[in-house]
């Protein structure tokens, strides 16, 4: 019999050139290393308990009943997209018509994916805050398009946000600012007189906005503001989030966006050729959590909050240069006081040398550089579990 080969055809390599310098992604790596060295995984952002129990039993019954189990509306449930509308108009005032200004996608990713593929076209130009999320730049080069990094860097005990370089960066080739706040990796929540000043660019320069605002409702200090709200950006601007992060039902995949009808409606056509529709019974589980009341997104929130302060004093504690996040479930912290330089490397090494996984951020800049002594720590866990992070940490300096 003979052996089988792969097809040649030319020397063209198989995997599309824009996607080459990707390649399997930083948290697919270090999750399989946590779970082939039995270390505790603080890389990958994803809880290690359930959500509430009555929205997992309301997807449940959604199974049961027939709710969802066939292919759903291709821009959600509308109870979903009714939900969402509320959601909108209870938190920030904003009002949005659930026919034809949302849609609900395969989590945020897709609608990220989605947003880019749709309002892109190759020779635009893409700024983006630095360090961020590995899917952004992935997307924008699928789409054809440039990424231009804006650089969040560190200032004090946070990083911050420099609204000249914002500036300089937009030529007129730039089609749109891709915002995440709060911001993945770093915590930082961009301010109201910040997102000001970015609205009033945007105006002027006539620029589309994608904003992921995935953690919204973890704002530790201070509140989350989304820019669709500001003079100008209502009409320009896709805000997106999702249900992962604020119901810890990560993989449910229930994302949205909301945005007027001729953005959704662009979007939208990209969607459908990727996933089409997803999720049809958690859809519905999704509507009842965002009628949850306030106290349970404030105890959210609190709980996050403390086990955010128990991880930073662990990791203050082994040595480590902390940044406090504003937001999010991720503190950055820099490794130069433990001598090391190289955070992919720590990283690589940190599971056998005390048994913990964390992300190293130098892949999420384009200037690996910038990046190159800071690591990301997922504080999304129970007690027990970070305080034993903590605890193995110390061994760091011993």
């Amino acid at each position: 019999m003979t052996p089988m080969s792969a097809p040649v055809s030319s020397d063209r390599p198989f995997l599309n050139r824009r996607l080459a310098p990707f390649g399997t992604t930083i948290f697919a790596e270090m999750s399989a290393l946590a779970a082939r060295t039995g270390a505790i995984n603080l890389g990958q952002g994803f809880p290690d308990t359930d959500g509430p129990a009555q929205i997992a039993e309301a997807a449940s019954r959604a199974v049961l009943t027939g709710l969802g189990n066939q292919y759903p509306p291709g821009p959600g449930v509308p109870e979903l997209r009714r939900a969402i509308a509320a959601h909108q108009q209870r938190f920030y005032g904003l009002g949005y018509d659930p026919d034809a200004e949302v849609l609900v996608t395969a989590g945020a990713t897709e609608a990220i994916a989605a947003s880019l593929l749709a309002l892109l076209e190759p020779g635009d130009e893409v700024i983006a805050l630095e360090p961020f999320y590995d899917s952004y730049a992935a997307c924008i080069a699928m789409a054809g398009a440039t990424r231009v990094p804006v650089t969040l860097r560190p200032h004090g005990a946070a990083f911050v946000l420099d609204l000249d370089e914002l500036r300089a960066a937009v030529t007129p080739r730039t089609r749109l600012l891709l915002l995440n706040t709060p911001h993945n990796p770093t915590g930082t929540v961009l301010t109201p007189d910040e997102l000001t000043a970015i609205a009033a660019l945007a105006v002027e320069r006539d620029l589309l906005v994608v904003t992921d605002e995935v953690y919204e409702h973890l704002v530790f200090e201070g509140s989350h503001t989304p820019l669709a709200g500001f003079p100008g950006m209502r009409e320009r601007t896709v805000t997106i989030s999702s249900a992962g992060k604020t119901f810890s039902f990560t993989g449910w995949k229930v994302g949205w966006l909301t945005a007027p009808p001729e953005l959704v409606s662009a979007v939208r056509t990209a969607k459908q050729f990727l996933t089409y529709v997803s999720s049809g019974p958690f859809q519905y589980a999704v509507a009842e959590a965002l009628d949850l009341p306030d106290a349970y997104y404030e105890s959210f929130r609190a709980d996050l909050a403390a086990k955010r302060d128990i991880l930073a004093a662990g990791l203050a504690s082994a040595g480590f240069e902390v940044f406090r996040p504003q937001g999010t479930y991720f503190i950055t912290t820099d490794i130069t006081p433990l001598g090391e330089k190289d955070g992919l490397a720590f990283c690589r090494a940190l599971p056998e040398r005390c048994g913990v996984v964390a992300i190293p951020n130098q892949v999420f800049y384009d200037d690996k550089s910038a990046g190159a002594t800071q690591v990301r720590w997922a504080f999304c866990k129970r007690t027990t579990v970070l305080r034993e992070a903590a605890d193995r940490l110390g061994r760091l300096g011993r």
